[in-house]
């Protein structure tokens, strides 16, 4: 049994909870050190299976990477149920590429011409050019699904693509809709984010021959973190700073996305205030942030936005309490404080 408790109470200072932060990071990275490159390694080989003159666009857009939390999500689910092997690398890159597919469509939707500190790959070569790349990537990811001699596998990576996709459209829908509920919001997080991440752990385990019940405690395990990490990048946009977030501040509000602290807002304001800040919403202008930041903090929205991710990640504590004691397994419970300290580094500064 996993004796998974948080970390970050009676942290105060800035300063310490980033060391800390720094700290657990490792801690989770530490078993996973010798897959990530073998990762790496392949999902820049794919790029040069694409026509020659996509290889540049592939290679750009392949090079898109942040924390490679799927992969991760793979490789601690494979090993804390049996041994890696090839192809647990295989499912990370399938799974990395669709991840990198949907960044290629997002950022025409949004309009994104940064991301991750460089410009997009529509800001450097058009919007036509991204979104077709987006459909190569979606393309050749489940073309690699397809080598698995079990079909099964195959309709798995199409099936969480297409929830993906059907998260994405859910939440264009729902731009600047005031009655959306919080239900609806995780509705749409859990399919366009916690898909992937559920499908990580799923499939790390399938490969690894744990038994059904394991595989699903897992598979619940990334829904739940998940659901956990996309509430945090929504806090990220509106609480943190340009370079932790490697764009600007308020992206989401200005495309009309309502995340969680504005639903919390609208739901705990007056009629009058609630009417003032639907007008702000409705017609959005980025010099509006630090009003808005003011009366997000008056409502403490932070706050309930925070306890909300971490009521997901206690759940998420629960899907590991089964599974032998291993360095992967604590991984995966330090995966849980980490992003519980991510929130801790807002709420800081």
């Amino acid at each position: 049994m996993l004796a998974a408790h948080s970390i970050v109470a009676g942290l105060h200072s800035l300063e310490t909870v980033r060391s800390e932060s720094v700290s657990l990071w490792n801690q989770v990275l530490q078993p996973v050190e010798s897959f990530l490159p073998k990762v790496a390694e392949k999902i820049e080989d794919q790029a040069s299976l694409f026509e020659e003159e996509l290889v540049l666009y592939a290679q750009y857009a392949l090079a898109t990477r942040g924390k490679q939390l799927r992969p991760i999500l793979v490789a601690l689910a494979g090993g804390a149920t049996g041994s890696l092997g090839s192809n647990h690398v295989s499912i990370a890159v399938i799974i990395e590429m669709i991840h990198l597919a949907t960044l290629a469509h997002d950022d025409v939707m949004d309009g994104a011409r940064i991301r991750r500190n460089r410009p997009t790959l529509a800001a450097n070569w058009g919007d036509g050019i991204s979104v077709l790349i987006g459909d190569c990537l979606f393309s050749h990811a489940l073309e690699m699904a397809s080598e698995f001699p079990n079909p099964g596998i195959c309709r798995a990576f199409a099936r969480a693509a297409k929830r993906v996709c059907s998260g994405e459209i859910l939440q264009t829908q729902k731009r600047q809709d005031l009655s959306l509920t919080r239900a609806g919001y995780f509705r749409v997080i859990e399919m366009k984010t916690a898909e992937l991440f559920a499908l990580a752990c799923e499939m790390g385990a399938e490969f690894s021959g744990a038994p059904h019940s394991v595989k699903m405690a897992l598979r619940r395990y990334g829904t739940t973190l998940g659901t956990a990490y996309q509430i945090y990048d929504d806090c990220l946009d509106l609480f943190g700073t340009e370079e932790a977030a490697g764009k600007s501040l308020g992206t989401d509000l200005a495309k009309g996305k309502l995340t969680l602290p504005v639903l919390v807002a609208l739901e705990r304001s007056s009629v009058v205030d609630r009417a003032s800040l639907a007008h702000l919403l409705e017609n959005w202008d980025p010099a509006c942030l630090d009003r808005l930041q003011q009366t997000l903090f008056e409502l403490d929205c932070f706050e309930e936005s925070h306890a909300c991710a971490r009521r997901f990640l206690d759940e998420s504590r629960t899907h590991l309490r089964d599974l032998e004691p291993s360095a992967y397994a604590e991984s995966l419970a330090h995966l849980l404080n980490y992003v519980d300290l991510q929130f801790q580094s807002l709420g800081s500064e």
